[in-house]
């Protein structure tokens, strides 16, 4: 069958390919401003005069005129056709194109349709705002411009409960279709449908491509929820999205980006001139956001509230993004809870100014734990500055490390050693010592395991690492005794430990604690901490299930191998006593129910 990618597709691939990562792939890449050079992979030349843009996703040699986007540089270098390269760099994000005929792409037509719903649903909405003075009123007071409102394509969903419904009808969408992108729901007593967005303010959520994908609403009081935001369709993925980035990608120079947590943050911040704010759907920042920051902005801000949640939240976007190899800046609001509430005291120069002394991460966690710690106690004290021991501990940097050790000390007024101490053990700075001890200490893994199945269970473990939905998924399938390496077990009561305490899970944490658990294969550990997993959120449901299914299959079949070493023991007597021929019978048929239930597990696999 002749390979076809839709648009969508080519699309997602040039997304999760990050041109400077696959270049780098072919040739040595040095950073030169905003820019990467090197030395031209397609003609000869001892003065490098290809340069790479990570910004605007482009490659140009002003030497011999190549020049085009990611799919175009592996098109040249690997000598592929159009979609063979997209399969090529789809490979390796790990993205799956089905192989089908453009006219029997029903999925594709299903989704156009789903998006031309969404945009009916859209200037329907605006249509109401522009008639509605309560509504307008509203945001005229929140010194929200007409000309604002047009550029995000505001708008009120009436306080009725069909006017939407009734009106998508009216132009001949059928309820399934308008129920499938999340629009309106059934009752549980009966088969009528009602509009899920009633007197709000919405808020189309708009892609790079200039689809209307989902819609958030705002109460216009202080009734509960203040915000409504559209369920997860076959068009929406909150955790592949930002708000605002379809205005960012069109207008902002991409010197900088600031992530923030919500809708009128970004309108706020775009009222007042800052045309490079996206918020992150009111979910905590996944990867693959965290990509698209990286792809759309030279420098990361982080300005979410400063509430509890807030901090969590920003704790939780600070390690997303530092596994990007990102060092994010941290806007620090004083007693201002967002944005947009320091918009409504202060001018766009005082945060501009808020920008610029922006914290690092370390900078952010002192912060932090000062705020935690009553510090001029001497349990306030002595708790602060192990939590901030334990940051150190996590830099890379030696110097870094010995900077805010310093710091520290200074600040506390406690000896450098006693600090060194508490972040590098009694043992010397560089813990080689401390090394050479851990590895005496190191087992072999406790059962000879398939390769398969170590894989399957660390992926499964990153997977819940990641996220607390995807571990309550996981855990659903498949128990503590599932896992045969001990070393994932214990991992994995830790992290069942930690997620009671609190729903989003520190890593940092994590390593401390299994790091304190003697005779674990360390490096075993450490794959199964820091691998990098890649996924789309759309197909985690699948992953899961394969990599649950091939930790059952393993299971049973180490139990059939243990029975059927029984069977060959029991078979060399050849004096066999009643009760161990009862045995032998039992045995038998247990290989027999064994063999029945990993053949129905294949043949589900395999369908």
């Amino acid at each position: 069958m002749t390979l076809y990618i839709n648009d969508e597709i080519i699309e997602k691939v040039r997304d999760a390919s990050d041109i400077v990562d696959i270049i780098s792939g072919y040739i040595p890449l040095k950073k030169s401003g905003s820019n990467y050079v090197g030395l031209c992979p397609f003609h000869n030349e001892k003065t490098p005069s290809f340069t790479v843009s990570d910004t605007k996703e482009f490659f140009h040699c002003f030497g011999c005129g190549e020049g085009g986007d990611v799919i175009a540089f592996i098109m040249k270098r690997e000598n592929l056709s159009f979609p063979e390269a997209v399969k090529f760099l789809a490979d390796k994000a790990g993205i799956i194109i089905e192989e089908r005929k453009p006219k029997d792409n029903k999925y594709l037509e299903e989704k156009n349709r789903g998006y031309e719903i969404n945009k009916v649903a859209a200037r329907f909405f605006y249509d109401n705002l522009t008639k509605n003075k309560v509504a307008l009123e509203y945001l005229y007071k929140r010194k929200i411009s007409s000309k604002v409102i047009r550029q995000f394509g505001l708008g009120y969903a009436l306080d009725n409960w069909s006017a939407l419904f009734n009106y998508l009808k009216s132009k001949g969408y059928k309820e399934e279709e308008i129920s499938k992108v999340g629009l309106i729901r059934k009752k549980s007593t009966n088969d009528v449908y009602y509009d899920i967005f009633r007197n709000r303010i919405i808020f189309p959520i708009i892609d790079v491509r200039g689809r209307v994908i989902g819609f958030g609403g705002r109460v216009l009081d202080n009734s509960m929820p203040k915000y409504l935001n559209s369920q997860e369709t076959y068009i929406f993925s909150k955790g592949n999205n930002l708000y605002g980035l379809n205005l960012l990608s069109k207008l902002s120079d991409r010197k900088r980006i600031i992530i923030v947590e919500g809708y009128m943050d970004v309108i706020s911040l775009f009222n007042h001139g800052i045309n490079y704010a996206v918020a992150s759907l009111g979910t905590a920042l996944t990867e693959q956001q965290g990509k698209l920051l990286k792809r759309y902005g030279q420098n990361i801000y982080i300005c979410y509230d400063t509430d509890e949640a807030g901090i969590k939240a920003t704790l939780k976007a600070i390690e997303v993004l530092r596994k990007l190899d990102v060092e994010p800046k941290i806007v620090i609001l004083d007693d201002y809870k967002d944005p947009d509430d320091f918009l409504k005291e202060n001018s766009i120069d005082d945060f501009e100014s808020k920008l610029n002394t922006a914290y690092n991460h370390v900078d952010y966690k002192i912060f932090i734990y000062k705020n935690k710690f009553n510090i001029n106690e001497t349990e306030g004290k002595i708790g602060f500055t192990k939590e901030i021991a334990k940051v150190i501990r996590g830099l890379k940097s030696p110097i870094e490390k010995d900077v805010y050790i310093d710091k520290i000390s200074k600040e506390m007024n406690i000896s450098k050693d006693a600090i060194e101490k508490e972040v590098f053990g009694n043992n010397n700075r560089m813990g080689t010592k401390k090394n050479i001890i851990d590895k005496k200490n190191i087992s072999p893994l406790k059962v000879s395991l398939p390769t398969a199945n170590i894989r399957a269970e660390i992926d499964l473990l990153r997977l819940m690492i990641f996220n607390k939905e995807y571990y309550d998924k996981v855990m659903q399938e498949v128990s503590l005794d599932d896992y045969e390496s001990l070393e994932c077990r214990e991992v994995l009561k830790i992290i069942s430990d930690l997620y009671i305490e609190d729903e989003i899970l520190n890593e940092d944490m994590l390593w401390e604690r299994v790091r304190g658990i003697p005779n674990l294969n360390m490096e075993l550990v450490e794959k199964i901490i820091k691998k990098p997993i890649n996924f789309l959120p759309e197909n985690v449901e699948q992953m899961i299930n394969d990599l649950v299914t091939t930790l059952k299959v393993n299971r049973l079949e180490m139990e059939r191998d243990r029975i059927k070493k029984k069977i060959e023991e029991i078979e060399k007597n050849q004096n066999k006593s009643p009760l161990q021929e009862k045995e032998f019978l039992q045995l038998c048929m247990e290989l027999t129910n064994l063999n029945k239930e990993l053949n129905l597990i294949r043949h589900e696999e395999g369908r």
